[in-house]
């Protein structure tokens, strides 16, 4: 009997599909890819996911029709070990290692991967983004993190890119279930300006601007400057700001911002650039919750694959990505997550003791905590990784 596929149309949400076809074993069928488009079928960026994908696993098969329009993938096994892989300059960096990080702990051996392309686009994530938004998350679910971690050797930014980023992430028998529903309070905000074939008083210029308006809501704030020169700098000048927000319960709440890639023809000026980076790392913490809008997929994902225990974790309004992830993490693995609103009644009832009191809502009594948060709630499905070697 042939084996029963799950049946997807559309190019969106592949690397979802991809991962959870992977970790479930259920091969996948994706119909009318860009059927409608001028150039249509795979492009070149998704046929290098694919690629990467056969270098991490034993046994998978891939089949593309003619046109590009359909795509079928039977899942193989999950080995690890050590990877190099070009990821094209297409999408960045981040699109390949938030696939790699989802992955890499249910595999054979430790994963070493050396990827080369852009490290920084507007599109995707950075690597600056993903080592301080997902790597916590990670090491919340894997307990021993020795092994963990993200690399950038050279720095490339888009359009030519010629970065390099080397990712180490061990393997685990089984996750841990996990209970994270403090948010804390924000203790201090850390950041990196980075720049790359550009004047190396820009990124002072950043920073300058993004302190100013982050001073007026904490005092501790420092913001690193990384000027890369020479052959670490890659081939494309550009500039930017990764900011990142610690609580005293130690979530990290990250944002980031990016300059407009060489060659669009409308210049970034810094002091912008700052402003608008603070803004959004502010919007971020007014979301709130143990989970940034970027890593609450991956939270949801390792919640699914732990233990047959419960575990809780409390983030922000969900991204679209996040619904989407679990509605595919309800039709490959079966789980279904229990989402609950938590309101502000509380703080807002201490707020209005405060009015009462001749002081303004929120002041000393009442913490602003933002947002609505939703509570996360589901019980793992017991995932073992057999193939880890024992000691």
């Amino acid at each position: 009997m042939p084996p029963r596929f799950k049946e997807y149309n559309g190019c969106n949400y592949l690397r979802q599909r991809l991962v959870l076809s992977i970790l479930a074993s259920k091969p996948v069928r994706i119909s009318k890819i860009r059927y409608r488009d001028d150039n249509p079928g795979v492009r070149d960026f998704e046929s290098s996911l694919l690629r990467l994908l056969d270098k991490i696993t034993n046994g998978s098969k891939m089949e593309v029709n003619e046109t590009g329009t359909r795509l079928t993938f039977h899942p193989g096994i999950l080995v690890g070990g050590k990877v190099e892989h070009d990821c094209g300059t297409e999408h960045g960096i981040g699109y390949f290692l938030e696939v790699l990080l989802a992955l890499a702990p249910f595999g054979k051996n430790p994963l070493h991967a050396t990827l080369t392309g852009v490290t920084n686009n507007q599109i995707d994530p950075s690597v600056d983004l993903i080592k301080a938004s997902l790597l916590p998350v990670v090491k919340k679910f894997v307990l021993d993190d020795n092994d963990l971690d993200i690399k950038i050797n050279k720095r490339g930014a888009a359009p030519q890119g010629g970065g390099q980023v080397v990712l180490r992430c061990p393997v685990k028998r089984q996750l841990r279930p996990v209970q994270v529903l403090d948010q804390g309070k924000v203790k201090r905000i850390r950041g990196t300006a980075w720049a790359v074939r550009v004047s190396p008083s820009v990124p002072n210029r950043v920073v300058e601007t993004c302190k100013g308006l982050l001073l007026k809501f904490i005092p501790d704030v420092y913001i690193y400057t990384d000027h890369f020169t020479g052959a670490k700098s890659g081939k494309s000048p550009g500039f930017g700001l990764t900011l990142t927000a610690e609580t005293n319960s130690g979530v990290c709440l990250s944002a980031e911002i990016c300059s407009n890639p060489a060659g669009s023809g409308d210049p970034t000026v810094p002091e912008e650039l700052g402003k608008l980076g603070a803004k959004l790392l502010l919007e971020e913490i007014y979301r709130g919750g143990c989970a940034d809008s970027t890593s609450q997929s991956l939270a949801a994902l390792f919640m699914a694959m732990g233990p047959s225990d419960v575990s809780k974790f409390l983030v922000g309004p969900l991204s679209p990505y996040t619904v989407q992830f679990l509605r595919h993490t309800r039709d490959f693995i079966d789980v279904m997550f229990k989402l609950e609103t938590k309101t502000r009644d509380e703080d807002e009832e201490v707020g209005e003791e405060d009015e009462e009191d001749g002081k303004e809502g929120g002041g000393a009594g009442g913490l602003r905590m933002g947002t609505d948060k939703v509570q996360l709630t589901c019980v793992g499905i017991g995932y073992t990784n057999l193939s880890k070697k024992t000691a």
